[in-house]
């Protein structure tokens, strides 16, 4: 395993998903944090880092690095919303990713992850991620993004059983 912590984080304007990966273990942790508390969620992970000397690494999933990253078939007024969502969801990674650079944390940008689940949107569900985590308790969409993502970039396998 390359690194001894991941955190991946889906970003949104009200609630970011986070996902903390211990790969060595497969110890995964979720959650949804505004962004005044993701921050405080990052200089927290960087201080633990400098006392445990453990390697660590943000993973940020980067929709504008795709050409093509807004394709709805909405129109009108909904279509409007949804462009203005997904700029704002963009700003929001771009500020993350600058605050962890800030701050001295090792950052990487990461495509968004091939759509392929069985959930709304293709998107993957709570069961899904749950048959090859073991994952307890409720996630929400954001929050079930990051964890894959995480999960993704530590190159874990996905088998999944449901």
């Amino acid at each position: 395993m390359k690194y001894d912590n991941i955190i991946a984080i889906d970003p949104d304007k009200e609630k970011s998903g986070v996902a903390f990966l211990k790969p060595k273990t497969r110890q995964l942790e979720v959650s949804n944090l505004t962004f005044p508390m993701l921050l405080d969620y990052l200089q927290h992970a960087k201080k633990v880092q400098g006392e445990t000397m453990e390697s660590l690494i943000v993973v940020v999933e980067a929709g504008w690095i795709v050409k093509k990253s807004n394709f709805h078939e909405a129109q009108g007024h909904r279509a409007e919303k949804i462009a203005n969502d997904v700029g704002a969801n963009h700003e929001t990674g771009r500020k993350i990713i600058e605050m962890c650079k800030h701050y001295g944390i090792e950052v990487v940008q990461h495509p968004p992850l091939v759509k392929c689940w069985k959930g709304k949107d293709r998107k993957i569900t709570h069961e899904e991620l749950v048959s090859f985590t073991g994952l307890m308790g409720r996630t929400n969409q954001d929050a079930r993004d990051a964890a894959l993502l995480a999960w993704t970039f530590a190159n874990l396998p996905i088998r999944v059983k449901v």
